[in-house]
């Protein structure tokens, strides 16, 4: 099985990723194979660099394609995480291309997600509030570009959604999730 994950910035992505590598998923971030190419481009690691990067593959080799990356490195026949998806057309990719794919999406209250922002503290995350608006926006949902971030759409795509308001709540959520779906491991 592969599950993607999707959601909103600091929505609690990795509390749910977390919960899947408790159950021995295979845990792939899509983001690293950005760093790691921004890394051989001697370009400096950012959100904003990645996402023009992960919009310039999905440009040049079409929407799915740093799905398509990710999918070479992960053994078919493990369990798998993917943290997270960020554009419509790679969850069509993964559902076209994965015979047991779910699609888990994540959300929570922009100011919510502002505070936990700032307390996880990571170095490509906004240090200003208006900062956070301009990348929160362009994450969600980037209108001027079909091949760019698409939150929003994956969200819409989902196969089940957490909104994440109270971590107990969500984490019996999670427990739901987890229920319905094992028997496809």
């Amino acid at each position: 099985m592969l599950i993607g994950i999707t959601g909103r910035l600091a929505a609690g992505k990795e509390t749910l990723t977390g919960f899947f590598r408790d159950k021995d998923f295979k845990y792939y971030e899509s983001s690293r194979v950005l760093r790691e190419e921004l890394e051989k481009r001697n370009i400096e690691i950012t959100r904003t660099n990645m996402q023009n990067l992960g919009d310039k593959w999905r440009r040049e080799y079409g929407p799915g394609a740093l799905m398509k990356k990710l999918l070479e490195k992960i053994n078919p026949n493990e369990n798998c995480i993917i943290d997270s998806l960020r554009n419509a057309g790679e969850a069509d990719y993964l559902r076209q291309n994965v015979q047991d794919f779910v699609l888990i999406a994540i959300t929570a209250d922009q100011k919510l997600r502002w505070e936990r922002m700032q307390k996880r503290g990571k170095p490509s995350d906004p240090k200003t509030w208006k900062e956070f608006l301009i990348v929160d926006e362009r994450d969600y949902f980037d209108a001027n570009n079909p091949m760019g971030q698409q939150v929003r759409e994956c969200i819409k795509k989902a196969d089940y959604l957490i909104i994440n308001k109270d971590i107990n709540e969500s984490m019996k959520k999670i427990e739901e999730i987890w229920e319905e779906i094992k028997e496809r491991c």
